[in-house]
């Protein structure tokens, strides 16, 4: 695979071969049922990457046709993981070019004897297509990777890979909505069926305990639910549904993180997040259902900056990318909005078309969801604003500009707001704003890089917010949840430190500053939905 495209051999002979071609259709998470099995390739696998000149040697001397210690020096990698923190070869950490792994895999015997069984090779994540740019100044089979955004391109199979099985006659895709007659749920549902037309479906409703509450038949039908127990935001109360959270990471998957994580989002009381800036795993989604956290999905539309980029060949391609989100995440209650694009340059004239192209098609995808991107543009210049269904605006008052000028936030966050909202007439959330925080860096007065500054910044756009969340700005989210990676500059310490918690999960004092603002909040408007009743001092958190 490259860091770049997608590709990764697993040595499972013939039997693997039909399905080197993308899958069309459906995009459902594998479970195991009476019909269904799945195996887990996670683990240890061979890896080498291609070190030569043009990083082409792999398909040249055709690698993929022989196994993989054959050609040349393997070592062990981990999946899922980002090959770029595994090994202490220094050439991996920032290497550009096309890497391979190898696993060989035992397949039970009913598998390939069965002819009324159909295997099918998952691979969770695989990261990523880039552009590659090289340069005279530099030596022959040098790279240079350009990015045009703010995080370290991790990459490799970041995610679990596995097989799993179905009938030659499945279940290839399902589609659910819903609404509310009176206190009645209604089921809408479209199941899709490959492989033959000859089949029977029977279609039942379970409750969280297994019980079956609907029955219906056919591909498609309404399925009714008396006395239903609605799907409702952590600590949300329904006038007005206002969003407050942090922008969480998700690139990879660790269930021990990703637990934790949850554990402080819920600590701290909020109750949101958007999937910056890339569609999270799948498990996060699942999580997200569980625990009640609301999800602005988005697409990796990130560093569309030059003009150059708004092109018909990335249009289509980012059209196919919403298709793919929408097929996978369309189901989830979780998610309430997809984002297209963050920070693309939206004033540009050509950007106008392109997200206007982007948007519609979206929500030809999807009609039953808002649909929007995340700006930084100028308000009076942004081309595809006129397009969304909800403002999203990224910015660091006091922080990128007016270094150090805490008094300048109120002000310039209101001339923010009401600019934005007299010319377009739409919601607005504050979908970005913080400070870069180095722990347990103090100074008082605050200055810029200590705990006592990103606290105190963050106190300002809260006086802020709270003069128009009650109006028309019905969200705000932090960047960032915790601190990240990014590529190496005179700008970045080890990494982007916006977090409110540290790349370790431990809290600065801006952790305890949102824990009594998101409880407040959750307090005040009394959250009837919510399953959760604690209080912020209450002994048990999560009651």
């Amino acid at each position: 695979m490259a860091r770049g495209s997608a590709v990764a051999w697993a040595a499972l002979g013939p039997l693997l071969w039909g399905c080197a071609l993308g899958l069309q259709g459906g995009m459902l998470y594998p479970q195991e049922s009476p019909s269904r099995e799945c195996k887990e390739l996670d683990g240890l696998w061979s890896f080498r990457a291609d070190f030569s000149d043009n990083r082409r040697r792999g398909f040249e001397e055709q690698w993929y046709r022989r196994p993989l210690w054959e050609s040349g020096p393997t070592v062990d990698m981990p999946v899922p993981s980002s090959f770029n923190d595994i090994s202490q070869d220094w050439r991996l950490r920032h290497f550009v070019g096309w890497v391979w792994y190898e696993r060989e895999v035992i397949l039970p015997e009913r598998w390939t004897q069965d002819l009324r069984t159909r295997v099918v090779l998952r691979i969770g994540s695989a990261h990523s297509y880039a552009i590659v740019s090289s340069h005279p100044r530099y030596p022959k089979g040098y790279f240079v990777q350009n990015t045009y955004f703010d995080f370290f391109n991790y990459a490799g199979l970041q995610r679990s890979v596995l097989l799993y099985t179905t009938p030659t006659t499945y279940i290839d895709d399902i589609t659910v909505t819903t609404s509310v007659e009176q206190d009645s749920g209604l089921v809408n549902y479209q199941i899709s069926v490959k492989g033959s037309n000859l089949f029977k479906l029977e279609v039942r409703l379970l409750d969280a305990e297994n019980k079956v509450v609907a029955n219906g038949t056919g591909t498609q039908g309404q399925l009714k639910v008396p006395g239903v127990s609605l799907w409702w935001p952590y600590l949300m109360h329904e006038r007005p549904a206002y969003l407050y959270s942090l922008e969480i990471r998700g690139k990879g998957f660790d269930w021990p993180l990703l637990v934790k994580d949850f554990n402080l989002l819920r600590w701290l009381g909020a109750n949101a997040f958007r999937t910056s800036h890339y569609p999270y795993a799948e498990e996060v989604m699942q999580m997200c259902d569980r625990y009640g956290i609301v999800v602005i999905d988005e697409c990796p539309g990130v560093g569309l900056a030059l003009p150059q980029f708004f092109n018909n060949v990335s249009l289509h391609h980012h059209m196919q990318v919403m298709e793919e989100v929408v097929r996978r995440d369309k189901n989830h209650p979780a998610v309430v909005m997809w984002s297209v694009a963050n920070e693309p340059a939206s004033h540009l004239e050509s950007a106008g078309y392109y997200l206007k192209m982007v948007i519609a098609h979206t929500k030809s995808l999807d009609p039953s969801r808002p649909v929007t991107f995340v700006s930084n543009s100028n308000y009076a210049a942004d081309k595809g604003a006129p397009y969304v269904d909800v403002i999203c605006l990224n910015s660091y008052y006091s922080w990128y500009h007016d270094y150090g000028h805490l008094e300048l936030i109120q002000l310039q966050l209101a001339t923010q707001f009401e600019n934005w909202y007299k010319k377009y007439q739409k919601p607005i959330i504050q979908s970005e704003y913080g400070a870069e925080t180095i722990a347990g860096f103090h100074q008082d007065p605050p200055l810029m890089f200590t705990e006592e500054y990103q606290k105190s910044l963050l106190e300002q756009y809260h006086l802020g917010l709270d003069q128009k969340r009650r109006k028309y700005v019905v969200g705000e989210l932090i960047w960032n949840f915790a601190d990240f990676m990014t590529e190496q500059s005179p700008t970045r310490v080890l990494g982007n430190k916006k977090g409110i918690f540290t790349r370790q999960r431990q809290p600065k004092s801006a952790a305890f500053l949102l824990r009594e603002r998101y409880w407040k909040i959750a307090n005040e408007t009394r959250y009837p939905h919510s399953v959760a009743k604690s209080q912020c001092l209450e002994n048990s958190l999560f009651t």
